[in-house]
């Protein structure tokens, strides 16, 4: 029997609001993280890792560094008739932009007539996790429905924060997508947990081809696919859960295991790196087995110099990027950026520093997110007066300083 063909569509043209000011320059996708990589490069690693080597992705707001992301590292063999390839919004249908992630595919079925796959895959360009997406795959074929929706366990609790997935007695059939409700039931045999949509979905290539065109025609639509796709089919009957619990990724550790993350708020984008330096990391960036990839500048190791009293360059409990040099400064609980050069007397905690960042001699940066580009004064202050820092900066409601991107910090 022939391999069923798959193409790869990844959604990455949300304006990402809530991340601000992080996304005051780039598109949510090409935000920084974990210090080498890019929050894009997690799901097109899944769909490289899986061998699903033809992606398309559709972009839309301030894309410039994120086509050049994926330009520049993301280059598949021609030769095999592979690709990654950014799709602006091309106006194919007239002269408006994407009103919502339904209507991007709508504007773009043109890709999937040229390609002629058996089977769409959707995903989103901003979670960060691990997963084996052939195994999704492979159940939807299996079960002949229109889509296959990729769901997270989550406690019944917080049910009202996400997309709930109700399903049949079969517990897979799909009886109702529910946006945040306050009266979800809980799963059969686990009543504590729901179903939590996790933005990502495979589809039949003539039921997605036929649902968007109809509802292109819906003048009640927000032409959204969670919101307006997905429940139309799942009205037909056409609709099937896939439970991310049984997802088995190769090197998974039994703690990072089903770890999914949505890092849609600055305060999910913080902790989501600290779960990255636990001593067993709740998220594994050392699995070998399922890597995550992405470009590398030409850039010599990290150095560490200094070993003097007051003058000591060293990091603890932290991940530090190729080109930083710590400079008789000290990192605990932070991650450094590719670049990042801690002076004399600097100390950094509990911080997240980007590209290019340059901390001060005897300048204390305490729980910050701080963006590309940005110097930090000799013997100033950040993270120690709340009142200051609000004056000077965004700061999140669990109290995390951001300093956005070039930003000039008085001396």
């Amino acid at each position: 029997m022939a391999t069923p063909q798959v193409l790869s569509m990844v959604l990455a043209g949300g304006e990402g609001k809530r991340l601000l000011p992080l996304t005051a320059d780039r598109a949510k996708p090409a935000v920084p993280f974990g210090g080498m990589y890019r929050l894009i490069d997690f799901v097109l690693s899944n769909l490289a890792n899986a061998g699903y080597l033809r992606i398309v992705v559709l972009t839309q707001y301030k894309s410039h560094s994120l086509d050049r992301h994926i330009s520049r590292t993301w280059r598949m063999s021609t030769l095999l008739g592979n690709y990654v390839t950014p799709v602006p919004a091309q106006q194919r249908l007239g002269p408006h932009w994407f009103a919502g992630s339904a209507d991007a595919i709508l504007q773009n079925l043109n890709l999937i007539e040229d390609d002629r796959p058996d089977h769409v895959v959707v995903f989103g360009a901003d979670h960060i996790y691990r997963m084996d997406p052939r195994q999704m795959v492979d159940q939807h074929i299996a079960s002949g429905a229109g889509v296959t929706i990729a769901a997270i366990r989550q406690p019944l609790s917080l049910a009202d924060q996400f997309g709930v997935i109700e399903t049949g007695p079969d517990g897979r059939s799909v009886t109702a997508f529910r946006e945040k409700p306050k009266d979800a039931a809980g799963l059969p045999g686990t009543p504590d947990q729901i179903y939590a949509s996790m933005g990502n979905y495979v589809f039949d290539t003539r039921a997605l081809i036929d649902i968007v065109k109809r509802d292109a025609l819906d003048t009640m639509s927000r032409h959204d696919v969670g919101g307006d796709i997905i429940p139309k089919l799942v009205e037909a009957g056409q609709a099937q859960v896939y439970d991310f619990a049984d997802n088995q990724v190769p090197g998974a550790t039994d703690r990072d295991r089903g770890y999914w993350r949505d890092v849609g708020t600055l305060d999910a984008f913080y902790e989501a790196h600290m779960d990255l330096i636990s001593v067993h990391p709740i998220f594994n960036l050392y699995n070998r087995k399922w890597p995550i990839y992405t470009g590398h500048d030409p850039l010599p190791p990290a150095k560490f110099v200094f070993n003097e009293e007051g003058r000591r360059g060293y990091a603890v409990d932290s991940m530090v990027s190729p080109g930083a040099i710590l400079s008789g400064g000290t990192a605990e609980r932070s991650i450094l950026s590719p670049g990042v050069h801690l002076d004399s007397g600097a100390s950094v905690h509990d911080s997240v520093l980007m590209d290019g960042v340059r901390v001060g001699r005897g300048a204390v940066v305490r729980n910050a997110i701080i963006d590309k580009n940005v110097t930090v004064p000799d013997d100033a202050r950040i993270g120690v007066d709340l009142e200051e820092d609000r004056e000077r900066f965004t700061v999140t409601p669990n109290g995390v300083r951001v300093i956005e991107k070039n930003q000039i910090i008085p001396g």
